[in-house]
Parts: C-alpha cells; sequence; structure tokens
C-alpha cells in the first residue's frame, strides 16, 4: 500500500472535486461515487458526474468535544447537506459569522481538514459555507 502523501490524496478525484457518478440508465446521481445503480443494480452503466457543490443543509450539529484531530477548531459544526443535483453529503459547515440552520444555502469550498503531526501533511477537503 503507497504512504500517504499529498500526490497520493491528488489522486483521488472525489476528494478535491465534488466527482461522484450518474446511472446513464435511469438518471440517479451518488456521491461519493458507486460502482453500481441501487435501482438499476446490474443492468447499470455509470458515468463520472461533477456536482457544482450548491446545496441546503438538512441536518446539523455543533461539536463542542471533537477528537484529538480538530481539537483546535472547536467549536464547529457539521451536516448533511442535500446537493443541488440530488445526493446527500456530510460534511463540517463553515461558520463565517451568519446562522446556521436547516433550510440555509451552501456551497461546497475545498479547504484544509487538519496537518498530520507525524509526517506534516495538510489534509484538505470539502466543507460548506453558507451563502
Amino acid at each position: 500500500m503507497e504512504k500517504p502523501s499529498a500526490s497520493l490524496w491528488r489522486k483521488i478525484k472525489a476528494r478535491y472535486n465534488l466527482i461522484g457518478n450518474e446511472c446513464k440508465n435511469c438518471g440517479t446521481r451518488y456521491f461519493p461515487p458507486r460502482i453500481v445503480c441501487r435501482k438499476c443494480g446490474r443492468k447499470s452503466k455509470m458515468s463520472d458526474f461533477k456536482f457544482n457543490g450548491d446545496g441546503e443543509i438538512v441536518s446539523f450539529t455543533k461539536i463542542s468535544v471533537p477528537p484529538d484531530t480538530f481539537k483546535d477548531e472547536a467549536p464547529y459544526f457539521v451536516g448533511v447537506v442535500k446537493l443541488a443535483e440530488g445526493p446527500q453529503v456530510e460534511g463540517h459547515i463553515i461558520d463565517n459569522g451568519g446562522k446556521i440552520a436547516i433550510g440555509t444555502k451552501v456551497r461546497a469550498a475545498f479547504r484544509k481538514m487538519y496537518v498530520d503531526g507525524d509526517e506534516g501533511l495538510i489534509y484538505y477537503h470539502y466543507k460548506f459555507e453558507p451563502v
């Protein structure tokens, strides 16, 4: 197995872009990508689909006592966002001073998640920012 490095993470398309896939039979879209469509099963023909990142908060919570990896960010919000193109995804919600509530419109932004203390690698991921 390849040791985690910046180049390894960049090879994962869905990590730095909201790239999922779409079933060409029924049009259902997935994030993260799936090998087989849950609706069509083995008949499915999946192709890459890049989501634009626009969505709406459907659930969220405030984390006050985080795991060690995120201890410097507390308190912070995580939630479930329904993307405009269909799927629901989990992610951090950036508190930029606005009110975070169910129904708040958000847009994906790629931000630093944490720094690996042993390796010094900076891990980036999508977060959702109120618009």
